[in-house]
């Protein structure tokens, strides 16, 4: 086996899959662990699949010892925020104990590298923005709590010696392969843009708009939304960037542009040339009024950058895999 095999859990998902591409562009061969869960067979297409669960250390190790990767990039996590409410226990098990379970089996099959797959919500909510990787860390919900936990056993990891990683804490990835080989699927969708190609394609079912009465210019709460694509190349420069530097490192991956619920749907009125149909309905608990990432160190320390950073080119490729 080539050592530039790279395991990737979850890598049958939405980011998974746009990041098997991106590594199999950059000469790597992604070998994807998944238990198809939320993933899909049909994503998988730049490597083999291996079905199994990040809580099987028995089926992870074989996996590990069968293809000898050199470095792991770790998606395999629930990441409903009302879910994770309502059902703590499962993302604790899931998304705390599978890790530990991944990190346990990358130490005992000496795999030194892991690329880790966070969010935002790992800041809660901050009530300043843009948000750097310096701002206070208050999870307001148990998914957030969850990957929290996980970065700080990679911190305490890395100074063992044993293990070095990258955090990578996301705001909103949307957008699809712009040459279509990928693109987002999940069930249930709770993501806002393919919510609301969903009701363009469906008026009886229109999108609801949590909240008009926020502090903001349109009074709809503004996110930072980042192309998929841009998301998937800072996991390869980050396996790039472990080469060169050892311990525990975290970045934030954002456009540092904010758009509103409102100028979403207008923008995506302007790309389809169709109608949004839209209600208004009350507030979601823990919506914070505004989230915009402050990405600098990413650019400066992975040499990173955002090449879909137009709201309406990320929409493009949404609905052209949408129509799909």
């Amino acid at each position: 086996m080539s050592n530039k095999t790279v395991l990737v859990t979850g890598g049958a998902g939405y980011i998974g899959s746009h990041t098997c591409k991106a590594l199999a562009e950059a000469g790597y061969e992604p070998v994807v662990y998944d238990n198809l869960s939320n993933g899909h067979e049909y994503a998988v297409k730049w490597g083999p699949l291996e079905t199994g669960d990040i809580l099987d250390s028995r089926r992870l190790g074989s996996v590990m010892q069968q293809y000898r990767p050199e470095a792991v990039v770790h998606f395999a996590a629930f990441a409903y925020v009302g879910e994770s409410v309502i059902d703590p226990a499962k993302y604790w098990r899931n998304n705390v104990a599978g890790s530990l379970s991944l990190v346990n089996a990358m130490v005992e099959n000496e795999i030194a590298n892991m690329v880790f797959s966070s969010t935002c919500a790992i800041y809660g909510e901050p009530g300043h923005s843009p948000i750097s990787e310096s701002t206070p860390k208050r999870p307001v919900n148990p998914y957030g709590t969850t990957k929290l936990v996980v970065e700080t056993y990679l911190e305490d990891i890395a100074h063992t010696g044993k293990l070095n990683s990258v955090s990578l804490r996301y705001f909103n990835a949307a957008g699809a392969d712009p040459e279509g080989e990928a693109g987002e699927d999940h069930t249930p969708e709770t993501h806002l843009i393919p919510l609301v190609l969903e009701a363009i394609q469906d008026p009886a079912s229109p999108i609801t708009i949590f909240g008009d009465d926020y502090p903001t210019a349109d009074g709809s709460c503004i996110r930072d939304y980042i192309h998929v694509t841009d998301l998937a190349r800072a996991h390869v420069q980050s396996l790039d960037y472990l080469h060169q530097h050892s311990g525990s490192h975290a970045f934030n991956l954002g456009t540092e542009t904010g758009h509103s619920v409102l100028e979403i749907l207008k923008a995506t009125e302007t790309v389809t040339g169709q109608q949004v149909p839209c209600i208004v309905g009350p507030r979601r608990a823990g919506d914070p009024p505004e989230l915009v990432s402050h990405s600098a160190l990413a650019r400066r320390e992975l040499g990173w950058s955002t090449a879909f950073a137009n709201i309406e080119t990320i929409l493009e490729t949404a609905w052209n895999w949408h129509k799909r």
